[in-house]
């Protein structure tokens, strides 16, 4: 995926937005299916859902600042950039928010409703299951899908925020293989299997590599650390941290500055790029509990290749259930799944 201006897409998000009204629902009436999330995982499952009669109602999340923050904004992390060079079908690439809102107006082509807004509380304790919106506002499924997706962690510098997607990254998968970061010194910051994963994924296209690290070993398994620090383009940097990202308006990053713990020296690494690899939070805040979380705060999903869940009844997909791969192609395909269990398990129940 490439980079794109933060504000630019904002401004256009807002646009795409107002062009559909959600279509008004009954709140006494219970829904068949309600979907939770913007990301590939939920448009798909909105699709799905929306050709198999289901009328779904989608909540997208709201357009509000700390969604901006935490990149959960509607249409989910891929309206956030520019080139997407590995979703199947696209043999030139495509733009992230071009994709992003062509799944958005298949899905409500189908007969999708949308409710621009976040689901901040649900009881899934009986069904139907009922749920309350950022508005007060309450509606009641027999079914529900979750692909709330995954935020990424990032370390809270100003000028980290700045130039994100603008030559700082967290997923070297989405990204590395962008010009921008071919042949070019990049920076990894983690100690953590992921980091180590990213670095060697990244050594691929980099010139060289900064791995940025705060203590003076990888947290990383044996074999990881082994195979990254043995890669003759990954130059470690212990007992360290990242300070400042430093660039500009036209060419985004062109340096990371990091200080050391111990000495206090401070040093600055030219780079094209700084990749973020120190994990992922799941945006399941709202359950509070309700489902079955693994110790990362993953959903759980109880059987293999289905997207149940603990609470019979409720399905999840993407980032959300995925602490593992975390692509947009992965997502759309649990997307597709959790429709169809959900479809299958409404038809069981008599209430399709």
């Amino acid at each position: 995926m490439g980079m794109i201006g933060r504000e630019g897409i904002r401004g256009h998000l807002i646009l795409q937005l107002a062009r559909i009204d959600a279509v008004p629902y009954n709140v006494d009436m219970p829904e068949k299916l309600v979907i939770i999330g913007s990301g590939p995982a939920a448009w798909t499952a909105a699709i799905y859902a929306a050709r198999a009669n289901l009328d779904p109602l989608l909540y997208e999340g709201a357009l509000t600042e700390e969604n901006r923050l935490r990149g959960t904004l509607p249409l989910g992390q891929l309206h956030l950039t520019t080139d997407v060079e590995n979703f199947p079908g696209f043999p030139k690439g495509v733009m992230g928010p071009e994709l992003m809102e062509q799944m958005r107006e298949q899905a409500i082509r189908f007969g999708t409703r949308v409710i621009t807004e976040d689901i901040v509380e649900v009881n899934l304790s009986h069904r139907p299951f009922e749920m309350t919106d950022s508005i007060g506002t309450s509606v009641t499924s027999h079914a529900l899908v979750i692909a709330t997706g995954a935020s990424a962690n990032y370390l809270g510098l100003a000028s980290e925020e700045k130039f994100k997607n603008f030559g700082v990254s967290a997923c070297a998968v989405c990204d590395g293989a962008l010009p921008r970061f071919r042949n070019k010194p990049l920076v990894v910051v983690g100690g953590g299997d992921s980091a180590a994963e990213e670095a060697n994924y990244l050594a691929k296209f980099a010139s060289s590599i900064h791995l940025v690290h705060r203590r003076d070993a990888l947290r990383a398994s044996k074999v990881m650390s082994q195979r990254v620090l043995g890669n003759p383009k990954v130059q470690p940097v212990w007992n360290s941290v990242v300070e400042e990202v430093i660039g500009n308006d036209e060419r985004g990053v062109t340096a990371v500055r990091t200080k050391n713990l111990h000495t206090g020296h401070v040093t600055t690494h030219d780079a094209t790029g700084m990749f973020v690899a120190i994990g992922h939070t799941p945006n399941t805040a709202f359950l509070k509990g309700q489902l079955e979380l693994d110790p990362k705060g993953f959903i759980v999903l109880k059987e293999p290749q289905r997207t149940v869940t603990s609470v019979e009844g409720v399905f999840a997909a993407g980032d959300v259930a995925d602490p593992i791969y975390k692509q947009a192609i992965t997502a759309a395909g649990m997307g597709c799944k959790a429709a169809l269990d959900a479809e299958r398990w409404l038809a069981e129940k008599n209430l399709e």
